[in-house]
């Protein structure tokens, strides 16, 4: 799920930025494309931690898996 949560970011921000380049790139397009980058990383990194956190060890060694959560 997290594959495809990245990848809807990714065409996401991939549209928006092309949407703002239509009549030439100004200020205000810059400072959005770079909000949606910071937005995008984040969200990105939010599900990375999150993956991370589901494959810590145990003490003994042994992998612990934390449930899901229902999204």
């Amino acid at each position: 799920m997290d594959d495809v949560k990245r990848t809807y970011r990714d065409i996401k921000t991939k549209v928006r930025k092309s949407a703002r380049g239509v009549d030439g790139t100004d200020l205000k397009d810059r400072v959005g494309n770079a909000g949606d980058e910071a937005r995008k990383g984040l969200g990105n990194l939010g599900d990375d931690v999150r993956t991370a956190g589901r494959e810590r060890e145990h003490p003994t060694g042994d992998q612990v898996t934390t449930p899901r959560r229902s999204t």
